[in-house]
C-alpha cells in the first residue's frame, strides 16, 4: 500500500462490525498498512444481541445462549483473544417437545427434527402411525428438480409431511429463527440439506451419512460477551466511537472517499466503509440510492428472552431434560424454554434453577410489547402448567429484541447478490455485512467480520494501483 494513511469507518459494533474491526486492527499491526479506523456504535455497549448478565453467582445470556461446535469461526477467535480455556460444551440431556399441550420426548437422533435413528423414531408416541409411514416416504420421494429456491416449510412438508413438520421441525426452527418456516428460504438457511437431498435424494440417509451435522453446543465460562469484552479491550481506545449515530453519508466531492455525518454534527471522511447495520436501517443513511429501498420491506420479527431463577424446592415436577420447545397447536404462549442449571450447570449456583425462556415469533409479536410484569406472568402461567411451581421466581430478566430477526425469505440469496452488485457498481469501497444479509447466527457473524476485513484490503491495494498508475502516466 501507499505511504498515504488509508481511512476505513465501520458502522455498527454488532458482533459483525466488532470482529471487522478486531480483524482489521490485527492485520494493520502484523503487516504495518498505513490505515486507521473508527467504530461507530450508537448504543452506550458493543456486541448486539451478545449480552451476558451475571448476579447473584447466575451467568445470563439475554441473547443467543451458545454456538454449534461444527461452526469454527467462533473457535478461531476465541483462541486469537486467549480465552480458549473458558470454553464449555454443553451436557447433552434429552429434549421435549409439547405439541396438543401434551409433553413428548423429542426422538433420539433428531438433527432439526430429520430422523438419523429409525427406532426412536418409530417408537415415539409423538407420530401417529400414519404420519410415521409419510415420513418414511423421505426414502423414496424423488429429488426437486430445477434450482428453484423453495420454503423450509415446502421443502420438508413433501419430505416427511405435515404432521413431523408441525409437531417437530416447526417448533424446533421457530425456536431458533422466530420465522414462518413456509416463507423462509432453505437455500438461504438450510443450503446444507438442499444439496443433501441432491447427493443422497433421502435426507434421512444424507444426514445419517455426513459427519458434519452436530447438535453439540460451546459457550463461555463467563458467558459470550467475553469475546465482546476482550475484543473491545484489545482495541485502540481512539478506534471507538460510542453512543454516536451515523445520520447520512454521501460520496466525497474532494476524492474517491465518503463523508460520514453524525448525530453529534461531526463528520468523517473514508476511503472504504464497512456497514454492519440491520437491514432496515440502510435507506436512511444512503437515501440517494434506490436500490436500498426493498430493504425497507424485508421482514424482521421482534422476540423477547425471559431469565427466571428459582430455588430447587419451588419446582414441584421436575423432568430428565435440558429443555422444551413448543408446537403452534398447544395452548402456550411461549416457543421454547433452556433449562439453563441443566445444560450449562456452570451458569447456576448450588440449589438453584435457571430458566431461559423465549417469547415471539411471526405472527405472534404482540406479547414483546407487553410490560415486564405481564410478561412474567405469562410465562409464569404457561411454566406452572408443565412443573408446578410452588413460589414465584427469585428474580427474572425480561430482555426484548426489536426487529431483531431478520427473514431470509424465498429468494433471499439472489436479492443480497443484486443488491451486493449495485452497491459495488455504485459504492465502491462500500461493503455490507450482518445478521441480515449472510448468517444469523453469531458464527456466521464472525465469518462475515472476517470475510469482510479481507475486501477491505483487496479493495484499498486496487486503490492505490489505481492511483500509481495514474502518476506515471
Amino acid at each position: 500500500m501507499s505511504g498515504k494513511k488509508h481511512k476505513v469507518v465501520i458502522i455498527g459494533g454488532g458482533i459483525t462490525g466488532l470482529t471487522s474491526a478486531f480483524y482489521l486492527q490485527q492485520e494493520i499491526k502484523q503487516n504495518n498498512l498505513p490505515i486507521e479506523f473508527k467504530l461507530i456504535e450508537a448504543s452506550r455497549r458493543l456486541g448486539g444481541k451478545i449480552k451476558t448478565v451475571r448476579k447473584d453467582g447466575f451467568v445470563i445470556e439475554t441473547g443467543p445462549d451458545s454456538v454449534l461446535t461444527k461452526k469454527e469461526s467462533f473457535s478461531k477467535l476465541v483462541n486469537k483473544l486467549g480465552l480458549q480455556h473458558e470454553l464449555i460444551e454443553s451436557e447433552t440431556d434429552k429434549t421435549y417437545v409439547i405439541s396438543n399441550d401434551k409433553l413428548y420426548l423429542i426422538p433420539e437422533g433428531a438433527v432439526v427434527g430429520i430422523p438419523t435413528q429409525l427406532s426412536p423414531f418409530i417408537l415415539s408416541s409423538l407420530f401417529s402411525f400414519s404420519g410415521k409411514v409419510r415420513a418414511a416416504a423421505d426414502l423414496i420421494i424423488p429429488r426437486l428438480k430445477g434450482k428453484k429456491d423453495v420454503s423450509i416449510g415446502q421443502f420438508f412438508r413433501r419430505r416427511f409431511g405435515d404432521e413431523v413438520v408441525e409437531n417437530l421441525i416447526e417448533p424446533l426452527l421457530s425456536g431458533i429463527y422466530a420465522g414462518d418456516i413456509d416463507q423462509l428460504s432453505l437455500k438461504s438457511i438450510f443450503p446444507q440439506f438442499y444439496e443433501a437431498e441432491k447427493r443422497y435424494r433421502s435426507l434421512i440417509i444424507g444426514t445419517k451419512k455426513d459427519k458434519t451435522y452436530s447438535n453439540r453446543f460451546l459457550t463461555l465460562k463467563n458467558g459470550l460477551e467475553s469475546i465482546v469484552e476482550s475484543m473491545e479491550e484489545k482495541l485502540e481506545d481512539n478506534a471507538i466511537m460510542k453512543g454516536i449515530r451515523v445520520v447520512n453519508m454521501e460520496k466525497s466531492t474532494r476524492n474517491q472517499g465518503y463523508e460520514i455525518f453524525l448525530n453529534n454534527g461531526e463528520h468523517l471522511q473514508a476511503d472504504s466503509v464497512i456497514i454492519a447495520l440491520p437491514h432496515y436501517l440502510l435507506p436512511d443513511i444512503l437515501p440517494g440510492y434506490d436500490f436500498f429501498e426493498p430493504l425497507s420491506t424485508v421482514p424482521a420479527t421482534s422476540v423477547a428472552t425471559v431469565a427466571m431463577a428459582f430455588s430447587e424446592e419451588a419446582i414441584r415436577k421436575n423432568f430428565d431434560g435440558t429443555g422444551f420447545v413448543v408446537a403452534r397447536n398447544s395452548d402456550y404462549t411461549i416457543n421454547a424454554c433452556t433449562w439453563s442449571h441443566k445444560k450449562w450447570p456452570h451458569s447456576t449456583p448450588d440449589g438453584k434453577v435457571l430458566l431461559r425462556i423465549y417469547i415471539g415469533r411471526a405472527g405472534d409479536e404482540t406479547v414483546v410489547d407487553l410490560s415486564d410484569s405481564e410478561i412474567e406472568q405469562i410465562v409464569f402461567d404457561d411454566l406452572n402448567k408443565l412443573v408446578e411451581l410452588s413460589d414465584k421466581p427469585d428474580f427474572t430478566i425480561v430482555s426484548r429484541w426489536k426487529n431483531a430477526m431478520p427473514q431470509y425469505t424465498i429468494g433471499h440469496i439472489d436479492r443480497v447478490k443484486e443488491l451486493k452488485d449495485n452497491i459495488g457498481a455504485n459504492l465502491p469501497g462500500v461493503i455490507i455485512g450482518g445478521s441480515s444479509f449472510e448468517g444469523m447466527s453469531v458464527p456466521d457473524c464472525i465469518s462475515q467480520g472476517e470475510s469482510i476485513v479481507k475486501d477491505v484490503l483487496q479493495y484499498l491495494r486496487k486503490l492505490d494501483t489505481t492511483k500509481n498508475e495514474l502518476v506515471s502516466e
